[in-house]
């Protein structure tokens, strides 16, 4: 397996053992800040402008003006994607293949778990109104591989973690094969380039594999890590720019027309790709600007409520507005609803994340370093990356 390998301007060299302050592993403060403003966004599109009818009636009906608004929170999740890609770049470019997967493992899963088992019991026991669901789908998504097997979606929310799951499939393999400049370029050009042609010809299978509706996004946030590295370098650059436009001319459409099939807002075909640009200019702000320079504690603090808060907002909000819709204003009960799914995003963060994330992500690494290399594989004196 080739060694680990850090990026440094536009070349690739060796990593030594890194710690989790260290300067080659920054913490944009508002990078994390932008994660929350995403699910906030996703969030207030789901309370106030999605078709649903837990509030007894379109919740457009309730919100004639702000859903008007709140309806390109859609957008929120090509945002996170457009993070993802620049984040889980810098995070790969410090570790190898084990400590990559584990890392992945130890983030996305005890929570994960959590929030289909509360998700479950919901539309399962308390509130099987609001979804017709069975303890065998509820199963299956404990995987993660549900669209994998067309067993369909306990919330319809999880369909991100599976292009999330593809998309670090492709970054492992890139680490299997070595990480050099060279070949992240060729990635970042080439991947969303084939990734359309798949859209194009209707290649189910490649399109598949390649991640095909979110790659412009990812691979534009990978870019957006290469030009923080180097400011000088045109063809990272020019990969923020390819990306950009195939994100906003070919898949942001997309995105668009799901906007209008659940809100009936109609973005129009500028007003998708003002939304997809937009994305791409937030995290270029903060990572290319003197904000990335900023470490306020509660910016990091907000950043890590974001994906307890996606995973559990969707139906455990609707169920709190069903119950108060009659008693109180709108208002109150989108108030209500919202803080129900922060405190639960806070409660699975605070006792699920943080003590067994950690846990997990250590014991997949010995796992794989055993079944790979041995046991004494990961000792820092063999030059492993630590942790982070």
């Amino acid at each position: 397996m080739p060694a680990t390998a850090q990026l440094t301007g536009s070349v690739l060299e060796p990593a030594t053992a890194t710690p989790r302050s260290s300067p080659s592993r920054p913490r944009y403060a508002v990078l994390d800040a932008l994660r929350f403003v995403a699910a906030a966004a996703v969030v207030a599109y789901h309370l106030t402008a999605f078709g649903s009818l837990a509030w007894g009636q379109p919740a457009t009906e309730h919100f004639p003006t702000l859903h008007r608004f709140t309806a390109y929170g859609v957008f929120g999740v090509p945002l996170f994607f457009v993070i993802s890609g620049f984040v889980i770049l810098m995070s790969a470019s410090a570790r190898d293949v084990p400590a990559f997967v584990a890392s992945r493992v130890g983030r996305l899963f005890p929570a994960y778990w959590v929030a289909v088992i509360a998700t479950g019991v919901l539309l399962v026991v308390l509130w099987p109104e609001g979804k017709a669901i069975g303890t065998s789908r509820v199963l299956a998504n404990l995987t993660m591989l549900q669209s994998a097997f067309g067993a369909g979606q306990v919330d319809g929310v999880y369909w991100t973690l599976w292009a999330e799951l593809r998309f670090y499939v492709l970054v492992a393999v890139l680490l299997a094969v070595g990480m050099t400049a060279q070949r992240l370029y060729l990635v970042v050009y080439a991947w969303p380039a084939l990734a359309y042609l798949c859209l194009r010809e209707d290649f189910g299978i490649g399109a598949t594999v390649l991640v095909a509706e979110q790659a412009p996004y990812f691979a534009g946030g990978m870019a957006l890590y290469l030009v923080s590295r180097d400011r000088r370098a045109l063809v990272a650059w020019g990969g923020v720019a390819l990306n950009l436009v195939l994100a906003a001319t070919v898949v942001g459409q997309a995105t668009s027309a799901s906007m209008t099939r659940h809100t009936q807002v109609r973005p129009g075909e500028m007003g998708g790709v003002l939304a997809v640009a937009i994305c791409f200019a937030l995290v270029a702000l903060a990572v290319l600007t003197p904000l990335r320079r900023v470490r306020w504690a509660a910016l990091t603090g907000l950043g890590a409520l974001t994906y307890p808060l996606y995973l559990l907002h969707q139906y455990w909000a609707f169920w709190v507005v069903a119950h108060v819709r009659e008693a109180v204003p709108a208002v109150v009960a989108l108030a209500v609803a919202v803080g129900v799914s922060l405190a639960m995003a806070f409660a699975v963060h605070r006792w699920v994340e943080r003590p067994w994330s950690p846990r997990l992500r250590r014991r997949v690494e010995a796992e794989l370093r055993r079944a790979g290399r041995g046991p004494d594989d990961g000792h820092p004196g063999r030059g492993a990356p630590a942790a982070a």
